[in-house]
């Protein structure tokens, strides 16, 4: 995915009503920008960090910039979570992932189960459905170790079951971890953040779904996947082995 136009360069001021961030541009101009992100962003929100915005090209818009990236230790993360969607599609499309080839067809945002709808649904005539929810993964408390979720997430439970019923109709389905930095060599599950969370990705495992996880290469002209890590369920194990 390469950004449309480039990236302006700012200092993070604050982030504030999940939503909204200040920045100081490099010209001295400070402005309000939109933070596409609705989680904690734990780690993320350092004044004075090095970020980069984006720009709608659109004066009408009320926040005409997004904020796109931003530095942490020596490299960049991606903060925006419309793009892990994209990213994972461009990359099946591509054929980049082996666990997702061979699949005729790619669907977005279809209806299935009680109330939901899947990131993306593959299917071909010689195969079962394969249903694939993508999570943005950004948090980093431990060196080289990601973990999801950032805050507690009851919707994330639910699709963590609806994933669970597709198993077990007979069909594939697929939790994709897609981790926006490049400075993690594995990933698990913050269960002291979200125990519900922990438990019900043990219950969907046990039932059939599985578990990708792929890292990111980033810059301020794009973001791209990069490879396959590691995921342990267990984070207490993958704690002290790491």
């Amino acid at each position: 995915m390469k950004f449309p136009t480039p990236l302006i360069r700012a200092k993070l001021n604050k982030r504030y009503k999940r939503f909204l961030a200040d920045v100081t541009c490099d010209d001295g101009t400070e402005m309000t920008v939109h933070c596409a992100n609705p989680g904690s962003m734990m780690g993320l929100t350092a004044a004075d960090s090095e970020v980069w915005l984006s720009d709608s090209n659109n004066p009408k818009r009320k926040l005409r910039y997004s904020w796109e990236l931003i530095a942490v230790g020596d490299g960049l993360v991606g903060i925006n979570t419309a793009h892990p969607n994209r990213l994972v599609e461009e990359a099946i499309t591509a054929g980049q992932l082996p666990e997702l080839r061979g699949y005729r067809t790619l669907r977005r945002e279809v209806k299935y189960g009680r109330n939901s709808r899947i990131d993306l649904l593959l299917q071909d005539d010689e195969k079962a459905d394969c249903y694939v929810e993508v999570k943005n993964v950004t948090l980093m408390r431990q060196a080289g170790l990601a973990e999801f979720p950032d805050a507690k997430t009851a919707r994330g439970a639910k699709h963590l079951e609806e994933l669970a019923l597709m198993a077990e109709a007979g069909h594939r389905a697929v939790m994709f971890y897609l981790v926006q930095r490049s400075d993690c060599r594995s990933c698990t599950i913050a269960a002291d953040i979200d125990p519900g969370y922990a438990a019900a990705l043990a219950d969907a495992r046990a039932r059939g779904v599985e578990t990708l996880c792929y890292d990111c290469d980033i810059s301020p002209e794009g973001i791209s996947l990069n490879a396959s890590l590691p995921f342990h369920p267990a984070p207490d194990t993958v704690r002290q082995t790491g």
